[in-house]
């Protein structure tokens, strides 16, 4: 049986890196023309049906830097751990955003097959997240134990 989660979140740390477009061959970085890419280290804080801690490691592209509406994705990795459904462990997501000028964001992702660990063990599903009118971020996740 499906079950769905909803959990605000707020991220609690932001810490952009540089993302070498060099490979290990040329030992140096390359410039490149075009859009800006980037990774990111995100904490987040959960709350609602989900309640704990989000770490993830995203990568980011942003069409012009200098004009924040033309354009934007991410995609992620990250291991979420506190309690669900009265269980606690982690498990790890997977999930993606674009976000163009005139279009509503999109987001999608799943939980990572056999990634639940604790209480959560044989955790599945699929989530995505929305952003309220007033900014508020919400997780949903439609998920199943084994």
């Amino acid at each position: 049986m499906r079950n769905r989660a909803i959990a605000n979140f707020d991220v609690t740390r932001w810490d952009p890196r540089p993302y070498e477009d060099g490979g290990p061959e040329d030992g140096a970085l390359a410039e490149v023309a075009g859009p800006a890419l980037g990774q990111v280290f995100v904490l987040k804080s959960y709350r609602g049906d989900l309640k704990g801690e989000g770490r993830a490691r995203l990568l980011t592209c942003q069409a012009d830097v200098d004009d924040r509406s033309a354009g934007a994705g991410y995609i992620a990795s990250e291991r979420i751990s506190g309690t669900l459904d009265g269980r606690e462990g982690a498990f790890v997501v997977h999930h993606w955003g674009i976000v163009a000028s005139g279009a509503a964001p999109r987001t999608a992702g799943h939980v990572v097959p056999g990634s639940g660990t604790g209480d959560l063990s044989g955790i599945s599903g699929e989530m995505e997240i929305a952003v309220e009118p007033d900014g508020a971020h919400v997780l949903r996740l439609d998920y199943e134990f084994e």
